[in-house]
């Protein structure tokens, strides 16, 4: 197969994918939290374990400034999954860049062999 043919296959099969990320990507940074609780005699007071992990995103908002949100439990799974997702969709958009930067050079050298 021809590398620009292989290199076009490559790019239509990361932009399906890019879309298919796109669909669940969430934007930011997991962290975990533990806490101790205000009840009197509970066991986290005592030097059991604190109660958690409580999920939360932390990302940088438009104005540069870090901000971020808690997660509620029923949400942690899909969260997680987005997160994951987002990261993956910036790694197929540098190769699908990367691919385009090729295209686009290769093309200037044909036409400048002509």
């Amino acid at each position: 197969m021809p590398k620009a043919t292989q290199s076009s296959a490559q790019r239509r099969k990361l932009i399906h994918e890019i879309q298919r990320l796109a669909e669940v990507a969430v934007f930011g940074t997991l962290s975990e939290t533990y806490r101790t609780c205000g009840r009197a005699g509970c066991h986290c007071q005592r030097g059991g374990p604190k109660h958690g992990p409580h999920l939360n995103i932390s990302y940088r908002g438009q104005k540069g400034k870090t901000t971020g949100y808690y997660v509620p439990q029923g949400a942690e799974k899909a969260t997680r999954e987005g997160v994951a997702a987002w990261q993956k969709l910036q790694v197929c958009l540098r190769t699908v860049a990367e691919l385009n930067k090729e295209r686009n050079l290769q093309h200037a050298r044909e036409v400048d062999t002509k």
